[in-house]
């Protein structure tokens, strides 16, 4: 472990499947400007794990020793109080710890701290765990995956993109800021619409199909959710917005000629400096002939009776 990565401020740990690897890399890249490893991150970028599908838990280190016993010690000076706490052990690779011993050192921590614990149903999680030589505390946040009711929504298409890639998506193109102002350009039934609510962007849809706009207001609404989702061409938009999302029709609910695709990403390009632009073709060339440049790229394949592959392109444009 460096030194840099000793005084980080954050730890976070990812999970993820081999098909998403490409997409979580990605993510990682836009939100804490480096790539997790063996999914594990330090930062001093501080992002809640539920915003992320990627993200399992975020541990805010209290203090770290490459000793046991001094990492004790400080725990003790820290002096900490907490009625109802709870004290949990992460395993991460290459830590050997046998599980009676992590029992053993999870009481050490516990007794390091005033209060009474409450294991079911905690006021504040602690964390202890051993990482490259280094023993590590703080406070545990873990994604609570609330997220995932968003599957029950009331309209879906069957070729929609998942909970998962629209998280990542909004992430992608907001880096993680939720003062940005976001636009979903081809919002369709509000997948992507109904992510970014859910971890507060600021964001806003836009389609051309009156009856997806109407299922979206409706998906939304069903979670109790609030976002402006206009029956509008994107070409009839001019209000500026700090990112663009565009996840181009491509199925027989919302087919679109080439000339179509085009129009979208020219139309929302004059909006915007910056889109992430989901697309099942290669449109490298239309990127630049627009004006743009990718600076970010990746490929998700999802395997099923058929291999289906979407393209992620990051772009910003040229100065």
């Amino acid at each position: 472990m460096t030194k840099n990565m000793k005084n980080k401020k954050h730890l976070y740990s990812f999970t993820y499947h081999n098909p998403e690897y490409e997409l979580c890399k990605l993510e990682s890249r836009s939100i804490f400007n480096e790539e997790e490893k063996n999914k594990v991150l330090f930062s001093d970028i501080k992002t809640e794990p539920s915003s992320s599908a990627f993200i399992k838990s975020r541990l805010d280190i209290i203090s770290l020793s490459e000793d046991y016993s001094t990492l004790i010690d400080e725990v003790k000076k820290e002096k900490i109080s907490a009625e109802g706490f709870k004290v949990e052990y992460i395993v991460f690779d290459g830590d050997t710890t046998g599980y009676r011993d992590r029992l053993g050192k999870l009481k050490d921590i516990g007794f390091s701290i005033d209060g009474d614990p409450d294991y079911y149903s905690p006021t504040i999680t602690y964390a202890l765990c051993y990482y490259e030589g280094v023993w590590y505390f703080g406070e545990l946040i873990k994604d609570i995956f609330d997220w995932r009711k968003h599957k029950n929504k009331p309209h879906s298409y069957s070729n929609s993109i998942g909970a998962t890639i629209a998280k990542a998506i909004v992430n992608i193109a907001s880096k993680a800021k939720k003062e940005k102002n976001i636009l979903d350009a081809c919002c369709g039934v509000g997948t992507i619409l109904l992510e970014a609510c859910f971890s507060g962007n600021n964001i806003e849809g836009c389609d051309i199909n009156e009856k997806v706009c109407r299922n979206a207001r409706e998906n939304l609404s069903h979670f109790n959710y609030e976002a402006k989702i206009s029956h509008s061409d994107i070409k009839d938009i001019s209000k500026w917005y700090d990112a663009a999302i565009i996840d181009l029709p491509y199925n027989l609910f919302s087919s679109a000629s080439d000339n179509d695709i085009v129009n979208i990403i020219e139309s929302t390009a004059k909006i915007t400096n910056r889109l992430v632009i989901v697309s099942t073709i290669d449109i490298t060339t239309l990127i630049n002939n627009i004006g743009f440049r990718i600076t970010d790229y990746c490929i998700i394949s999802k395997m099923g009776k058929r291999k289906f592959t979407r393209k992620i392109w990051v772009c910003e444009k040229k100065i």
